[in-house]
């Protein structure tokens, strides 16, 4: 194996790394998919009708 393909094999293995790396701190500050707090404001209604649409209130 020559010189520069090794200099390139270890670049690259350098760029993968930080490739995982900054993956990695992405994924941490995002939140690690913690929900949001429940709003303290109670829905409101307007007689049958929801204040949230209907796809959002069978998660609930």
């Amino acid at each position: 194996m020559s010189v520069a393909m090794a200099v390139f094999l270890v670049l690259l293995g350098l760029a993968v790394l930080a490739a995982i790396a900054g993956t990695v701190v992405l994924v941490i500050r995002d939140g690690r998919g913690e929900i949001p707090p429940e709003p303290s404001v109670r829905p409101w209604t307007a007689g049958t009708l929801p204040s949230l649409p209907y796809s959002r209130l069978r998660r609930i």
